[in-house]
């Protein structure tokens, strides 16, 4: 095996015992005999199979812990998310560790890295908007331990996620500022490399198409997610020989920014610029005006995220990926009713 990474398989291969028999073996599990423990560990020692120094000593198949790796802990999307998850994993015997990437693909590596070390069980993550190279979750394949993706998600033929129908959202919001009376709509869109932008993206134009409106280039921007970027990018809307006169935001935050900005500039919303966000933070329902925005199923999105881990972790069998697709809902408010009836 030399030059080539070992996984649970080969020891499975090579010693004609189940991926399942090899594992517990390799954790000391009472149930599996001293003599497959024996073969195990003497293969582990030949291939020079490295298992989790956190784990030697414990007698325990399992740690009935959770890895979870957010962007921002801090935003309410994502706290919103990881209380489902808690709840869940709570009522099956599991409990969470949090990770927080801080929207960087360094530091999310680093934390995959982390909770392997800690011996988690399983992986719950959703990507930094900086991540567009996956290859550090082969360690977490290579080591056989489930991973779920939720909202941003990659390698979906390799591993399961959950994400809402962005498409369909931004198919939704299109229609509705098109019925309010809008004509020129803009999107401030997020990362390139992000699943949840493209998808966007792709209602965004749908939906332009259905309404036979014409799509100009200028007013589809990408935004990195800070709050300079989303300044700069509100700014170009603003300063456009024809501005817009809706637009759609790839979150709240970069809304309460495009909000701020339109009134520096002297102009009404709805009445001039109807206004858009996505993900419902709380704030959306005391700023002036309150702020139309798509609500995720969060609390149901973090539950199914880790129904789809822990099936994984306690069957102790690889498992065919799965994809689950969750509907949003438009939450209108006075951001974006340019008619009023």
């Amino acid at each position: 095996m030399a030059g080539k990474k070992v996984s649970l398989k080969d020891f499975s291969a090579e010693l004609g015992i189940s991926v399942s028999t090899v594992s517990r073996a390799l954790k000391n599990h009472p149930d599996i005999s001293q003599e497959v423990k024996q073969k195990v560990n003497s293969l582990a020692k030949k291939w020079n199979y490295q298992t989790s120094t956190f784990s030697i000593g414990f007698k325990n198949p399992a740690t009935k812990t959770i890895g979870v790796v957010v962007p921002d802990i801090v935003r309410f999307f994502y706290s919103s998310i990881i209380s489902g998850i808690e709840s869940f994993a709570k009522d099956n015997g599991y409990f969470i560790v949090i990770a927080n990437s801080r929207e960087s693909f360094e530091k999310e590596k680093e934390c995959i890295q982390n909770l392997i070390r800690l011996n988690v069980d399983g992986i719950i993550v959703c990507l930094s908007q900086e991540t567009s190279d996956y290859s550090h979750f082969d360690l977490v394949r290579h080591k056989d331990i489930p991973l779920v993706f939720f909202d941003r998600v990659c390698r979906t033929n390799e591993f399961s996620s959950v994400i809402a129908d962005n498409a369909d959202a931004a198919k939704e919001i299109v229609n509705h500022l098109h019925k309010s009376g809008a004509k020129r709509i803009a999107h401030i869109a997020g990362p390139k490399n992000l699943n949840i932008t493209k998808e966007r993206i792709a209602g965004y134009l749908m939906s332009l198409n259905d309404n036979e409106l014409e799509f100009d280039k200028d007013l589809l921007i990408y935004c990195d997610l800070s709050r300079q970027d989303a300044i700069k990018s509100i700014n170009k809307l603003l300063s456009s020989p024809k501005v817009p006169d809706a637009i759609f935001c790839v979150n709240d935050t970069v809304a309460y920014v495009a909000m701020k900005e339109i009134k520096n500039k002297g102009l009404r919303i709805p009445d001039d610029i109807a206004l858009v966000g996505f993900n419902d933070e709380f704030h959306s329902t005391i700023v002036e005006p309150t702020l139309t925005t798509v609500l995720h199923p969060t609390d149901e999105m973090g539950k199914e995220t880790a129904r789809l881990l822990i099936e994984q972790i306690e069957s102790g069998q690889p498992h065919a990926p799965r994809q689950i697709v969750m509907k949003t809902s438009i939450v209108i408010r006075e951001s974006s009713i340019k008619n009023k009836l």
